[in-house]
């Protein structure tokens, strides 16, 4: 019975995180953080003929939040990995009812952008699909994570 009400506590209210010391302060920097895709993944297949619209490198340079309560919003993308939850560790933060504290993952995997659901709730949604292990992105293909919807854009 208590693991249930921590995990509730825990999910309505977020995990308190201790921070730790940076580089700039003398001491060690912390590990990065693992962001290749889940165990068993394999990447995305190409054909001759080109990935078909998908969202490479040097073809996406920011996000935009088409439905939500941030639409409008515009975030450039660079080459790193973006967490997207409710958490204020994650590079977009979505506070809604719907998104789990850390829900999605976009990441750069070779010249691919790919989305990954980490084991979220409410699941991620590529393109009207859920997403189950990571996928490569089109370019404006729409991306649900809870009640927002955003799009990869050149």
């Amino acid at each position: 019975m208590f693991a249930v009400v921590y995990s509730l506590r825990a999910d309505v209210f977020g995990v308190r995180v201790r921070r730790m010391p940076t580089a700039a302060s003398g001491a060690p920097a912390p590990a990065a953080r693992d962001t290749a895709p889940v165990a068993g993944a394999t990447a995305p297949q190409h054909t001759a003929a080109g990935a078909g619209g998908a969202a490479t490198k040097g073809a996406v340079s920011r996000i935009v939040i088409t439905s939500g309560p941030k639409s409008g919003l515009e975030i450039p993308l660079n080459d790193e990995t973006l967490t997207i939850g409710r958490s204020s560790e994650s590079g977009l933060v979505i506070r809604d009812d719907y998104t789990s504290s850390h829900h999605a993952r976009l990441m750069l995997w070779g010249e691919q952008w790919m989305l990954q659901d980490l084991d979220s709730t409410n699941g991620t949604w590529h393109d009207g699909a859920r997403v189950g292990a990571p996928v490569a992105i089109k370019i404006g293909a729409p991306i649900k994570v809870g009640a927002t919807t955003f799009e990869l854009r050149k």
